[in-house]
């Protein structure tokens, strides 16, 4: 079997029990199967609440682990598992999909899309996967590295696979959850730091051949607009800079669709590069960038939007989860859109029209003061505008935003809706200058991110990061009840009918709070950081709980030590649970903490300096500003003696066939001295702090 098919299929052992005949009646009357979970928000409106209530806040300290399985990669775990005709569909990193028994998690087969592992260059925010979609008998799978691939639900046989990628010299990913409507397999791309151009297609459930395709931004200039929409955007674009870029706005997550409407919502990401002054210079609000926009199903006709941060030049993404519901509103019933982006704000809109109903703060935010509900736009702080000013900025939130990817819930019982939410702040400085350099190169329009070398100012930094479950009232726009946690990055949140909230969290916890008060009132080791979100089911009148666990994604790799503690360590796993549950965990692999002997510094000041600024700029988007890394990829200062020997190999794509890429098509053999003379300095930096704590 070839590449382009599939390659990667491994049998059953057993024919799998489901066939995953699910179609729209079925989706839409979720809540007559409450024991399925047939998509990745459970239901068409994203609400992630399970009507199942036999796991309540009485006996939810009974909950016990019911079996666990070992992913294939300990890298970023981020997929919601679906649960449908007795099979269970997940995936770990590079797309890998397993399909198992969901009462012992037996595996029932396997699909690898074989993702060549030096690929993970050419995304953000690690090779994760959010899940499958299924439909009539196909699991539909993105693999990162741009295929869309059906395959046979029951013996997981591909039946065919398109190539989304328009552009292969540009770095296009697929880490995006596929959704399924009218026949039509949806799907987006992510890549727009790396300079592409976004949109979001439609393909046909049963060939694959691409139906529609609406772009978020204008293209080449030199061509025509492809739609009446990109002629609408092309007005707020300037310059002749952006499509060099890709201009960015990629959809690489969040939709929602309403079949009372036949109205598609999805999330659109930020421009490419981030600094609008560099991407945009003489100014505009760059649709449909920050953006939710409402699409026909059928078509992917544009009808609305609504754009969250117009001129975005923060990384206030949209593409965080949208939740669809119905509430009561100064006295109305109104079905509304939610949604809690990046940028700090909580909005509640008209779904059918798009109108702004509502706009609070949900978390520290210092680029506006305030939503105007009649003009719905942002009145921005002045200094926040990081691009126009000499020095330096502060802002809150930044780029990992107040609130990610990990998807909320809303419980209609409570009609509280649970964000995980961020304190990440960010220090932006403009670099005005910088031009596109080619695939699998960052374009922010400033310069890397980077940590303080001394430990005192690092800790410093560090205790501006804090992560919480947020309990939040949409029709009053206020905060009714806060979890802290000491690090960002946790998980997403799941509520269900008997009155509990289940989250798992980045220093290798998974718990369960009462949903009305947020009391703690259960709490497990993961063995692991979780940030996907959990899900519940029920076969054979038993109730379980099941998260995908495993640590990873951008903000270990980008931001490195900031994310967590270090202490926890990625073992990707599934992790399944009911009540009087008696399996166990291994107990968790020790961290490495032996610091082996670095070779002699041989660099002056001069050439320390280059290798910092190659380091942040090449390597810490990967393995930790400033040498800070995380658990999840080798923290450079423990390099041992044979790895320093090799050094430049490596950089030359010795590990490549591990998911180390060759860099050398962006490095001299000098780029190379200097950073393994950085990487040098940074381990006898470590080397002394520990002999000072020691006497101490």
């Amino acid at each position: 079997m070839s590449l382009a098919t599939g390659q990667g299929w491994t049998a059953a052992p057993a024919p799998a029990t489901g066939s995953a005949q699910v179609d729209a009646k079925r989706i839409i009357d979720a809540d007559r199967e409450p024991g399925s979970w047939m998509s990745t928000g459970r239901t068409y409106d994203e609400q992630r609440f399970s009507p199942l209530a036999k796991i309540t806040t009485r006996n939810v300290k009974d909950l016990g682990l019911a079996w666990s399985y070992r992913l294939d990669v300990d890298r970023a775990t981020e997929a919601t598992p679906i649960v449908v005709d007795g099979v269970m569909y997940v995936t770990g990193a590079f797309s890998i999909l397993s399909a198992l028994d969901p009462v012992t998690g037996a595996e029932l087969w396997k699909f690898d899309p074989k993702v060549s592992r030096d690929k993970g260059r050419d995304g953000c925010c690690d090779v994760a996967n959010r899940g499958v979609a299924v439909w009539k008998g196909k699991v539909f799978l993105g693999a990162y590295d741009g295929r869309l691939i059906a395959l046979d639900s029951k013996s997981g046989k591909p039946l065919w696979v398109t190539d989304t990628t328009p552009d292969k010299t540009r770095s296009y990913t697929v880490t995006g959850a596929p959704r399924v409507v009218n026949g039509k397999v949806i799907i987006g791309n992510g890549g727009a730091e790396l300079g592409v151009r976004g949109f979001v297609a439609a393909y046909d459930t049963d060939t694959g051949k691409q139906l529609w395709k609406f772009f978020t931004v204008p293209g080449d200039p030199r061509y025509p607009p492809e739609s009446e929409a990109m002629k609408r955007a092309k007005a707020t674009w300037t310059g002749d800079n952006f499509w060099k870029f890709g201009g960015g706005g990629t959809v690489w997550d969040s939709m929602a669709y309403d079949p009372d409407l036949d109205l598609l919502y999805i999330g659109v990401g930020n421009g490419s590069p981030w600094n609008r002054k560099l991407r945009s210079p003489d100014g505009g609000d760059n649709l449909f960038l920050s953006s939710i926009v409402a699409l026909k199903a059928n078509t992917g006709e544009y009808v609305w939007h609504y754009q969250t941060t117009p001129g975005d030049t923060w990384d206030y993404t949209a593409t965080q989860h949208i939740i669809l519901a119905e509430l009561t509103i100064k006295g109305q019933p109104r079905k509304v859109l939610m949604q809690a982006p990046k940028n700090g704000f909580f909005y509640v809109i008209d779904r059918a029209s798009g109108k702004l109903l509502g706009a609070d703060k949900f978390a520290k935010a210092t680029w506006a003061s305030h939503v105007d509900l009649k003009t719905g736009r942002p009145v921005e702080n002045p200094e926040a505008d990081w691009a126009n000013v000499k020095e330096p900025q502060l802002v809150y939130p930044g780029p990992i935003g107040a609130h990610n990817w990990q998807p909320m819930s809303f419980s209609p019982l409570t009609r509280l809706v649970y964000i995980p939410s961020n304190e990440a702040p960010a220090l932006y400085t403009p670099n005005n200058e910088q031009r596109f350099t080619g695939r699998g190169a960052w374009h922010l329009g400033m310069p890397p991110v980077d940590l303080p070398e001394d430990a005192k100012t690092l800790k410093d930094v560090l205790g501006l990061f804090k992560g919480s479950l947020l309990a939040w009232d949409p029709v009053a726009q206020r905060e009714v009840w806060r979890q802290p946690y000491p690090y960002i990055n946790n998980g997403g949140v799941l509520s269900t009918a008997g009155g509990l909230v289940f989250q798992g969290t980045a220093d290798g916890r998974f718990l369960a709070y009462s949903a009305d008060k947020g009391s703690r009132l259960w709490d497990v080791a993961a063995n692991t950081g979780v940030i996907a979100a959990p899900i519940s089911y029920e076969i054979g009148g038993e109730q379980y709980v099941t998260v995908a666990a495993g640590w990873g994604g951008g903000a270990p790799l980008v931001l490195g030590a900031v994310s967590s503690s270090g202490d926890v360590g990625s073992e990707a796993r599934v992790l399944t649970y009911k009540l009087g549950g008696k399996a166990t965990l291994p107990a968790p692999r020790p961290r490495p903490t032996a610091l082996p002997e670095p070779p002699a510094l041989t660099a002056d000041a001069a050439m320390i300096d280059k290798g910092r600024a190659l380091y942040n700029g090449h390597c810490g988007m990967c393995h930790g500003p400033s040498t800070v890394g995380s658990s999840v990829l080798p923290d450079l200062r423990y390099l041992t003696p044979d790895k320093h020997q090799i050094f430049a190999g490596i950089l030359a794509g010795a590990f490549a066939p591990q998911g180390m890429p060759s860099f050398m098509d962006v490095l001299t053999a000098p780029d190379v001295d200097a950073i393994h003379q950085y990487i040098i300095k940074r381990a006898h930096d470590l080397k002394k702090e520990r002999a000072e704590e020691a006497t101490r």
